[in-house]
């Protein structure tokens, strides 16, 4: 039975790193030149890439999303000590291809089956996104690639999921929109998303307005709040 708070859903839209993309793939790719330094470089570069996102927006100086995805990295890898450039640029091309988890294929395809509508809206660039997208194998199952560029500001900004409004062409209450990043959830939720949280991760709630309508574990589980 479908969970009443997802009733009238004509797409679903999808944040990318995190959600469908694996971030940490890229350093445990190079672990072996990293050692035992790839998982904190990892948690350091996002936390930074993040971090740098909303210091930009609210700064009012935005850079693209590869421009900040560098300079995080260049802040962990000073963290961790490492400096490489060659490590560097191997880090930086694995990021156009980060593995997908394997939920994510078997879901898109499952919804598009029964002819909703299914999106990307992420900060990456487009180049990025479309170069992760056909690494992954998903680019037949989305009808939009949405990236912050069109609006040069980052999440949460009410403004970045206006584009997906825009582009899908439906109200906000009619879009479902699905992201591992709890606050990316909370944002989403605020403009009037139906909003599922990928919690993947067991993460703890966060104390922002606007809650997600539902919590899941991973993306598998999805499906079912609609009736699917």
């Amino acid at each position: 039975m479908a969970n009443p708070n997802f009733s009238n859903v004509g797409a679903c839209v999808f944040d990318a790193y995190g959600t469908l993309f694996d971030v940490n793939a890229a350093a445990a790719h190079s672990r072996d030149r990293l050692g035992d330094k790839a998982d904190r470089l990892a948690e350091i570069w996002r936390r930074k890439q993040l971090q740098y996102t909303w210091l930009r927006s609210l700064m009012g100086r935005y850079s693209d999303f590869w421009q900040v995805t560098g300079d995080a990295l260049d802040h962990a890898m000073a963290a961790v000590n490492v400096n490489d450039p060659g490590l560097r640029a191997q880090l930086m091309q694995l990021y156009l291809s980060l593995a997908a988890y394997p939920d994510v294929a078997p879901t898109l395809e499952r919804l598009r089956s029964h002819g909703l509508k299914c999106a990307i809206l992420s900060n990456g660039t487009r180049s990025m996104l479309f170069s992760a997208v056909k690494h992954a194998g998903i680019y037949d199952f989305l009808d939009a690639i949405i990236s912050v560029e069109q609006v040069g500001v980052f999440k949460p900004h009410p403004s970045v999921y206006q584009l997906a409004v825009d582009e899908m062409k439906l109200a906000p209450a009619q879009i479902c929109f699905l992201s591992a990043n709890a606050w990316d959830a909370h944002a989403a939720s605020a403009i009037g998303f139906r909003v599922a949280w990928v919690n993947r991760f067991g993460e703890p709630k966060e104390m922002i307005p606007a809650e997600p309508h539902a919590e899941i574990r991973s993306l598998a589980e999805f499906p079912p709040l609609l009736g699917l």
